[in-house]
């Protein structure tokens, strides 16, 4: 039985366009919906969860979903919201992407499921590969006007920016190409919709139109729908960090990082992306919100928004280690609590933190604190001036007070490596011992 998708996403801020009948299509039957991913990296960031999550989205309201893998429109690039052309992509790149992306996919959409409405993951390149330019240009760019391609935004806004050196035929094409991919879809999958960012909508629509104009009757019904781009509430992008994209695998942006990017989002941010990110029903995220707005320097919006998200993407273990990692500057058992951490959950914690590098001889015999704060490393700019704090018995190392006649030995390494240096509640320090 169906649910009322259409509802459900205009709730939660999802639907930017939607193509009359849509919602009516989608309340009738169980209807077949594709996205297109293009595999310009190997890996999808938090961007693309949107419409990973819209697939999700159709899959529980008893649909089927469909999620296209772009290994031929990839070859062209799309110039949906782009300035420039963009370079293209050698066939072994473009082949280790689309890899790397059916990868992704796969850890949230079930493609081995038997449910009727299992989704599936298909390469527009499987179909276009074999596909002649003479019989392209016969079959399919006589059904749409380049007038009509001229009207859409894609095309219009690269044609008259400023010091735009225009659009090559090949981005042209984009357009019939991605149009083509829903007539071939609906043909052999009977796929009635295509949704994407409200950027595609011109692609979309252009799909829609090749559909009807390449069919008759019922067989020539098709619909779009897509949901809002993404922004922040200051008008920065969203998506990014100061290091970059924020990415969906761990081994491009770590789980402590991933999770700290949702903790860090201001409350009008965190209170639009936990409709859009999580699936929270409505009456559990109202009083989320009502909760946070009694308290919000306890930012319980924040914090349910990275649990759910960390947990989506990654896993509850992932996500209980991130909160343990994140909390881990406050533990009263910090030395132990901070040895269960993997290196590179302990460099993310304290990035940015000021390093110094001793040897180990420097620590075999002890290193004295001025040392250690002063002399071996520059932490602080003089003798005097560790010795000023060491009295004001505003020192720690590894969260512990000292005096100045503590001195560093091996039992303060933490992983056998680094020593946490703290002067003040400001100031860290860490001796990363080699």
């Amino acid at each position: 039985m169906t649910t009322n998708l259409v509802e459900e996403l205009q709730w939660r801020g999802m639907v930017h366009d939607i193509m009359p009948g849509t919602e009516e299509q989608l309340l009738k039957e169980m209807t077949s919906a594709y996205i297109g991913f293009d595999p310009t990296s190997d890996s999808l960031h938090i961007g693309s969860l949107v419409p990973i999550i819209l697939l999700c989205h159709l899959e529980k309201a008893g649909h089927k979903p469909i999620a296209l893998v772009g290994g031929a429109t990839g070859m062209i690039g799309d110039p949906s919201g782009k300035s420039d052309e963009r370079n293209l992509l050698d066939e072994k790149t473009l082949n280790n992407n689309v890899t790397g992306i059916k990868n992704t996919l796969a850890r949230f959409l079930n493609f081995d499921s038997k449910e009727a409405n299992a989704p599936f993951l298909v390469n527009n390149y499987d179909w276009m590969k074999d596909f002649s330019f003479i019989d392209f240009a016969r079959d399919v760019g006589k059904r749409i006007t380049v007038n009509y391609m001229m009207a859409k935004d894609s095309v219009k806004k690269r044609l008259s920016g400023e010091g735009s050196v225009g659009m090559s035929f090949t981005e042209f094409t984009y357009q019939l190409i991605q149009g083509y991919d829903f007539y071939h879809l609906h043909k052999a999958y009977d796929c009635k919709l295509q949704m994407g960012g409200s950027d595609q909508w011109g692609n979309i629509t252009t799909g829609t139109e090749l559909v009807r104009r390449m069919n008759v009757g019922e067989q020539a019904k098709a619909f779009a729908m897509t949901c809002p781009l993404i922004t922040k509430a200051d008008g920065s992008k969203f998506g990014k960090s100061e290091g970059g994209n924020i990415w969906l695998d761990a081994d491009k942006t770590s789980v402590y990082k991933f999770y700290q990017f949702w903790l860090r989002t201001t409350d009008e941010d965190a209170e639009k992306y936990i409709k859009i990110f999580t699936f929270l029903d409505k009456a559990t995220i109202d009083n989320i919100i009502k909760i946070h707005k009694e308290a919000p320097h306890l930012r319980a919006l924040q914090k349910k928004l990275a649990e759910e998200v960390t947990t989506f993407v990654h896993s509850q273990a992932d996500f209980e280690n991130a909160k343990k990692a994140s909390e881990i500057l406050f533990s009263q058992s910090f030395k132990e609590d901070i040895e269960t951490l993997d290196e590179q959950t302990f460099l993310d914690v304290f990035e940015g933190v000021t390093t110094a590098e001793i040897s180990k001889s420097d620590i075999e015999n002890g290193l004295d604190m001025i040392g250690a704060l002063a002399a071996k490393t520059g932490f602080l700019s003089s003798n005097g001036e560790a010795r000023r704090a060491l009295k004001e018995n505003s020192v720690s190392v590894n969260k512990d007070k000292v005096k100045e006649d503590y001195s560093l030995s091996n039992s303060d390494l933490i992983n056998g490596k680094y020593v946490v240096l703290n002067k003040g509640r400001k100031n860290t320090f860490i001796i990363v011992v080699k």
